[in-house]
């Protein structure tokens, strides 16, 4: 991974006195709440409903050991003992106190870890592949790019202000696993005819209030030329971009009102005049931080040494059969831990279960961990012949839940529990339909079915994107809960097609949204061919069944409030 040179650290010191310099004024009562508020921000220390959230920066989701027994550290000691991973790959601690918010970003610089550019609108937390280097289905390894991304807009003085936040994902498989179309800009890493590298650039996609996928504005730009193209894009974002409504500020709504071939053909303008210039990447630029991303010490195996064997352990078979990933070595696989244990928030993950992972990704490969779109962790190096002494230390932390990709693996913002925008919960919800779903055969007999649920119109939950979507809204003052079906981000689970969901119609109390998955899924189970995923019989045979199927009945006598809420 990438390493800190001394320029990288003498300016994140200087970052880190700067911000305690600005804490101790505004504690003293010299610098206004309004004066330090965007301080704050720029510092990724929000105030939510009942303290204030930090979220720290987690690059493209690559983590080491000493940096995540450091996430550990600072949970236990400032928080309470745990922290939040986000589909956006980052750590969120939610029970922050103001003064100590100094010590914990000058902690958190002593492993090359920060919250810079986690908030405001700016370029946020560039993402991509949680298997990037070992994906079998990987045409390039993406993150020495996301690396010359993060540096090349981390404190870029042109778009530290720009109408709104700004969201940048890669993807190099075949599988898109970082939802890169529903990005403000999408990269998807392709090679011409010739074999050269490049990327594919989709523009305005993005969910929030209006869920739009990315259209593709160039088929080709070299990777060479990715810095000056992107920043082509976001000058005419940054001219243009409303900044008098908050809500029409995205760059989505830029491409819309212009049109995508309108917005390309300005792009194409602008980036006439930087093509070829400073911004373009050398060969001996980007070797140098793919130096970084070199492939460990492999061990070698021959053909026996890369076979799995479950025989006669079903709950072991299950397991490596939905945790356990293809590794572009044999010999190795790729293992996701999972953060969706029954009774805990989805992502949540303690203190002393990130020093285990810590523990694991050292003794289990190379000291070097990922976190996943999906709020999961993975470990990328684990050799074949150990994965089952893996999974009995994992499943005694509750960290071998065998659902990965299933109905309980939910996507799951914190909701009115935590955050001050939220129109109503999410994290009780979640804990409600694993509940309901808590037999594992049942959930591999169903197949893979992704549930994403969010508090708020903002999507932190990606429900447009969700085969099944649940939205928390607000109706006069009480929670209720739009459904939708349909949805798909571009990974395997969905065929890898995107779609934004279709909402069935007039929304449901808590107590009624268990009983309305459980509803979909009976239409599902009625309606699906041998093989056939939810998403398949969902785009298959329209919305309609499951509507019919969903509003027949009467839930706690609730069928007037139902109309009501419509």
């Amino acid at each position: 991974m990438y390493r800190y040179d001394d320029i990288d650290r003498r300016i994140l010191s200087q970052r880190v006195a700067q911000y305690r310099d600005q804490l101790q004024r505004h504690l003293a009562g010299e610098l206004p709440v309004e004066e330090f508020r965007p301080l704050r921000l720029q510092n990724g220390l929000y105030m939510q409903r009942h303290a204030h959230m930090l979220r720290i920066a987690v690059p493209y989701g690559l983590l080491s050991a000493t940096q995540l027994r450091r996430l550990a550290a600072i949970a236990r000691r400032y928080d309470r003992g745990y922290g939040h991973f986000s589909t956006r790959q980052n750590l969120q601690l939610n029970w922050i106190d103001l003064p100590d918010t100094a010590d914990i970003l000058a902690s958190l610089a002593e492993v090359e870890m920060h919250a810079i550019q986690t908030s405001g609108n700016c370029v946020r937390n560039i993402t991509t592949d949680e298997f990037a280097g070992v994906a079998t289905d990987e045409i390039a390894d993406p993150r020495p790019l996301a690396e010359i991304l993060r540096q090349w807009s981390t404190f870029h003085p042109e778009f530290a202000f720009l109408p709104r936040k700004f969201k940048i994902a890669i993807s190099a498989t075949r599988e898109d696993r970082a939802a890169t179309a529903f990005h403000d800009i999408g990269l998807y890493i392709v090679r011409s005819p010739a074999g050269d590298l490049g990327v594919r650039v989709l523009v305005g996609g993005g969910m929030g209030r209006t869920p739009i996928i990315g259209t593709v504005i160039r088929d080709f730009v070299p990777i060479a030329e990715t810095l000056n193209y992107v920043e082509a894009i976001l000058r005419v974002y940054n001219r243009y971009g409303r900044r008098d409504n908050l809500f029409k500020a995205r760059i989505k709504i830029l491409v819309k009102a212009l049109g995508a071939a309108e917005f390309a053909r300005q792009v194409d303008e602008e980036y006439a005049h930087v093509a070829g210039g400073e911004g373009a990447i050398t060969e001996a630029e980007f070797a140098r931080v793919a130096a970084f991303f070199a492939p460990p010490p492999y061990a070698s195996v021959d053909a026996a040494g890369d076979r799995l064997d479950a025989a006669g352990d079903r709950a072991y078979a299950r397991w490596i059969e939905r945790n356990v990933r293809a590794h572009r070595v044999p010999g190795y696989r790729s293992v996701v831990l999972s953060l969706k244990k029954p009774g805990v928030a989805p992502g949540d993950c303690t203190s002393e279960q990130m020093e285990l992972v810590a523990d694991l990704s050292e003794r289990y490969g190379f000291g070097e961990l990922r976190v996943t779109h999906e709020q999961n962790l993975v470990l990328p190096d684990v050799p074949v012949a150990r994965l089952r002494e893996l999974w009995d230390e994992a499943r005694g932390a509750g960290l071998a839940t065998p659902n990965i990709g299933l109905l309980t693996d939910m996507i799951t913002c914190p909701g009115g529990d935590f955050c001050s925008l939220a129109n109503a919960k999410s994290i009780p919800i979640s804990q409600s339909v694993t509940e309901r779903f808590e037999d594992l055969d049942y959930l591999h007999d169903l197949g893979e079915i992704n549930l994403n649920i969010s508090g708020c119109m903002n999507s932190c939950g990606h429900h447009h994107v969700g085969h099944i979507g649940i939205l928390g809204v607000d109706k006069d003052g009480s929670e209720w809960y739009q459904v939708s079906i349909g949805g798909a981000d571009g990974s395997d689970a969905g065929g890898g097609r995107t779609a934004i969901g279709r909402v069935l119609g007039p929304s449901f109390s808590a107590p009624q949204v268990p009983d309305v998955i459980e509803d979909l899924i009976a239409v599902y189970v009625a309606q699906r061919r041998d093989g056939e995923r939810f998403i398949d019989t969902a785009a298959r045979i329209g919305l309609e069944p499951f509507k019919a199927r969903v509003y027949a009945r009467s839930r706690d006598g609730s069928d007037e409030a139902i109309r009501e809420a419509a």
